[in-house]
C-alpha cells in the first residue's frame, strides 16, 4: 500500500489513479497531520512525499519519518535547484522526482524502491550473514547490527550499498557500479546521489565519519570497503 502525501488535489488524484491502475492500493494525505492519521490506521510500504506542504514541509516530515522508520520515501519537488534534492537525500529520502513529471517515471521509481525494500536473495551463499569489525549484516532479514548487538536503522539505499560493498571488499567500485548493484540506476538518480548516501552510511558505521577508515574514497575512481569481511 502506497501513501501519497501531496496537497495539490489534482496531482494527488492523478498519482492515486495511476497506482490503482497498476494494481497498487493508494491512499492520499494533504499534510503531515493527515499523513499521521493515515499511518495510525494502516501500514504502508512506501511514501510519496511532496516537498512543499502546508505547515510541516516535506523536509521536516522526511526527517521525522526517518528517525522512526526505514519505510522507502520518494520525494516530489517542484524545485530545480540541485541543493534541494541533495538535502532531501541527506535527510533520508531514497529517491526523488522533479515536477513536472511523467506518471511512467514515477511508477518506475516506485517499483525500483519496492523491489529494493522487499529484496530477498536466493538461498545459498548470497543469503548468509556477513561480518566485518564485529558488525553483522544479514541479507535475508535485511538487518544490520553493531558490535554490541544493537540493530542499526538503515534506509533501503544505505542497506543495499553496504551489502554491495561487503560483497566486494578491498575492491574499488565506481558510482556507476554501485548504482547498478543497488538497483538504483533504473530511475536515473541525481548525479552524485551515491555520495550523499555514502556520507549517511559512514555516519552510521564509521568510528569517525570525518576520517573514514572502513569506507574510503578513491579519488576519480569511486569507493572501496577496506574491512575484512567473512561469513557470520
Amino acid at each position: 500500500m502506497i501513501l501519497v502525501v501531496e496537497d495539490d488535489p489534482v496531482i494527488a488524484s492523478l498519482l492515486a489513479k495511476t497506482l490503482d491502475e497498476a494494481g497498487m492500493t493508494a491512499r492520499t494525505a494533504g499534510s503531515g497531520i493527515e499523513m499521521d492519521v493515515q499511518m495510525r490506521r494502516e501500514t504502508f510500504d512506501l511514501i510519496v512525499l511532496d516537498l512543499m506542504l502546508p505547515g510541516e514541509d516535506g523536509f521536516q516530515i522526511c526527517r521525522r519519518l526517518r528517525a522512526q522508520s526505514t519505510i522507502p520515501i520518494l520525494m516530489l519537488t517542484a524545485q530545480h535547484e540541485e541543493i534541494d534534492r541533495i538535502v532531501g537525500l541527506e535527510l533520508g529520502a531514497d529517491d526523488y522526482v522533479t515536477k513536472p513529471f511523467s506518471t511512467r517515471e514515477v511508477m518506475a521509481r516506485i517499483r525500483s524502491l519496492l523491489r529494493r525494500a522487499s529484496y530477498a536473495p536466493e538461498e545459498g551463499d548470497t543469503s548468509r550473514p556477513l561480518r566485518f569489525d564485529d558488525w553483522t549484516i544479514d541479507p535475508k532479514r535485511r538487518q544490520v547490527r553493531n558490535p554490541s548487538g544493537a540493530r542499526v536503522s538503515l534506509t533501503t539505499t544505505e542497506f543495499d550499498l553496504l551489502l554491495a560493498l561487503c560483497r566486494n571488499p578491498n575492491r574499488v567500485l565506481s558510482r556507476e557500479q554501485l548504482l547498478t548493484m543497488t538497483h538504483a540506476g533504473l530511475a536515473g538518480p541525481v548525479e552524485r546521489s551515491i555520495d550523499v548516501h555514502i556520507s549517511r552510511l559512514r555516519a552510521k558505521i564509521e568510528p569517525d565519519p570525518a576520517q573514514p577508515t572502513l569506507l574510503t574514497t578513491v579519488r576519480l575512481a569511486g569507493y572501496m570497503f577496506t574491512a575484512s569481511v567473512e561469513s557470520a
